[in-house]
């Protein structure tokens, strides 16, 4: 899974890209047959008559090939960074295309933030709907088990949760054919009742979605707010861009997942004018009795798969968000020797976690948890759009009449899917909208915390260069060995150095002043890793670079400055960090509790030695207090 996915690439990897991209991206979407249908028709409060049924069905045809096929697969993978993509990619890309206008910058970072946050709601909810969504069948198989629905769903979701820390490479391999599996079953459901009952492939005809909407204007807003599940995980898609490219995410959507998931839908609809009763679970009932529970099965597994793509994407997204400055440094193991995009989060993973058993427990159902559902997508989407019209029109230079055209015309739809979820915020949509609000001040007060200390810290430091030349008028002991100092400011003399001086009264044979620095880009290679410049005294200044998804490994980048005069034997070589205490103190900086919040999370975060790779047994922390 290199980055130069778009190079090249013989059949047979493509093929098994492509069987992987079944697994990863379109798990999500794959499991919205068993629900959306019955809930559109809940929504809306609908009977199930033959108009209603078609009219339904042509909205849902089109809502696929609208927001999926168009936008997402034809026009927003297009919108790559570096063939990475999803909210934090894009957000990188816009906030770079409109380098220029400062203030127009900061608010594009403010609402792709929030996007950011809203996406851990679409996280906990995600799971939920769909696993408490597979076990409804339960109730289809036997009405009286439907009291075990939320323990065997919160079971799975604990199984689910406890495998995470052993990586995915291992049961990865199984996602792909699981998934084709899947998909073969939705349309071995689907296409019987489709070959009975004909008349239902008129929904294909986007006047009957358009009549239908004209007829019953009041239900179709309110009925969008469901309709918004069939397309859930959309921006999986492509946030899975740099995993995949974008050929195997095409093939797989045009060759397999569409077709799956429009033949399901319409077999539903045939059930439906057939016996309008089925609306009860017209998913299972498509089913013969002796295949109820070897469906249940398959459901749950696929479910489970669904929400492993979004698990594994909260990761990657919390990683990015950390490198961006966005969150504090969390610890971060990497499962996999080969791939380096698989990485776990432990904190990540128990969070979404508690959350998530939360929601089933408090909702119960999967009529009440997509309730919840709509508001975090439908926000998500719509971010995207707004975001995907600066980069065409600041970072590609398209005309500005192509860029309204093009961006409007899903702008206007996103809208009104997001008003219709939002009539939902009471009937659960505030959950994951608290999630997001709350992802949100942490990552701003993160932001703006380090902004304030930063500056703090500008203000007491002693200029680096003056320093050094004051030092040598009257030069300390020098010991043997190499002490490489951590800077978060090139220019200015770290205070790890100040207090070497200060405490241990010397200074070793050779310095070398390091500073990381994480770029708007997702990979930087070694040819432009770092930077070095002599400062006399054997001294000196280097600069690495990272992009936000290169792991930093200083040790590794400190090894290309061999044969330049820098002597960095292991055994000999110091690594200084300042670890800064943070004061909150009243007066200007932030309010007082997101002052506190702001030195928890920043006493909280994991180990800068950790962060940066640096071996723990050659690290010297000095400390310093800083008053915010």
């Amino acid at each position: 899974m290199s980055h130069s996915a778009s190079a090249a690439r013989s059949p047979s990897a493509t093929a098994l890209l492509t069987l992987g991209a079944l697994g990863v991206v379109y798990g999500d979407i794959g499991t919205s047959p068993l629900y959306a249908l019955k809930e559109v028709f809940h929504t809306g409060h609908l009977a199930v008559t033959p108009a209603n049924v078609l009219g339904v069905l042509s909205l849902i045809f089109w809502t696929i090939t609208v927001i999926v096929s168009i936008k997402y697969v034809l026009l927003i993978l297009r919108a790559d960074n570096n063939g990475e993509g999803g909210l934090i990619a894009m957000l990188a890309l816009a906030t770079t295309a409109v380098q220029g206008k400062p203030r127009l910058r900061r608010l594009l970072m403010v609402v792709g933030m929030f996007g950011t946050a809203v996406f851990y709601g679409d996280g906990v909810i995600t799971p939920a709907v769909t696993v408490v969504g597979a076990m409804e069948g339960l109730k289809v198989i036997s009405p009286g088990l439907d009291r075990y629905i939320v323990p065997l769903s919160l079971v799975v979701i604990t199984g689910l949760f406890a495998v995470q820390r052993f990586g995915t490479a291992g049961i990865g391999r199984f996602f792909g054919p699981l998934t084709l599996v899947w998909f073969t079953v939705l349309v071995l459901l689907g296409a019987p009742q489709v070959m009975d009952n004909p008349a239902v492939l008129q929904a294909v005809n986007p006047a009957l979605a358009v009549g239908f909407i004209i007829d019953h204007p009041g239900v179709s807003f309110v009925m969008l707010g469901a309709l918004v599940l069939v397309v859930t995980g959309g921006e999986a898609l492509y946030a899975d861009l740099g995993h995949f490219g974008k050929q195997p995410i095409r093939i797989a959507w045009y060759a397999v997942v569409m077709p799956a998931l429009v033949i399901n839908y319409f077999g539903q609809g045939a059930l439906l004018l057939r016996q309008p009763e089925a609306i009860e679970n017209p998913f299972y009932l498509l089913a013969p009795d002796w295949a109820q529970l070897p469906l249940l099965v398959l459901a749950t597994m696929a479910a489970a798969v669904a929400s492993q793509a979004l698990i594994s994407a909260a990761f990657s997204v919390t990683k990015q968000a950390i490198q961006l400055g966005l969150l504090p440094r969390l610890q971060i193991r990497h499962t996999s020797v080969r791939d380096t995009g698989q990485i776990y989060v432990p904190f990540v993973n128990w969070s979404l976690y508690v959350f998530i058993v939360l929601a089933v427990a408090l909702f119960e159902t999967s009529s009440r948890l997509t309730n919840a559902y709509g508001i975090a997508v439908t926000m998500d989407m719509t971010i995207t759009t707004v975001m995907t019209f600066f980069v065409i029109r600041y970072g590609w230079r398209y005309p500005l009449w192509l860029c309204v055209a093009a961006t409007g015309f899903f702008f206007v739809i996103d809208i009104f899917f997001f008003a219709s979820a939002t009539l939902k915020l009471l009937s659960g949509g505030w959950f994951p909208v608290l999630i997001g609000v709350g992802m949100f001040t942490l990552m701003l007060t993160w932001k703006q915390g380090r902004a304030i200390m930063q500056e703090r810290v500008r203000n007491e430091a002693i200029e680096l260069e003056g320093f050094l030349d004051a030092v040598f008028v009257s030069p300390p002991v020098r010991v043997p060995g190499t002490a490489v100092f951590l800077v978060a400011e090139p220019t200015l003399a770290p205070n790890a150095l100040m207090h070497n001086l200060k405490h241990n009264k010397v200074l070793h044979e050779y310095n070398v002043f390091v500073h990381v620095k994480h770029h708007e880009i997702p990979w930087i290679g070694f040819d432009k890793r770092l930077s070095v410049e002599s400062l006399g005294h054997d001294c000196w200044q280097v600069t690495l670079n990272f992009g936000f998804k290169n792991d930093p490994d200083v040790p590794e980048a400190l090894r290309l400055l061999e044969g330049r005069g820098v002597p960095l034997d292991d055994m000999d070589t110091s690594y200084f960090l300042s670890r800064d205490i943070v004061i909150p103190t009243f007066g200007e900086g932030m309010a007082m509790w997101r002052e506190k919040l702001f030195a928890s999370m920043h006493r909280n975060a994991a180990n800068m030695g950790d962060f940066l790779s640096l071996p723990s047994n050659r690290i010297v922390e000095l400390g310093a207090k800083v008053e915010i």
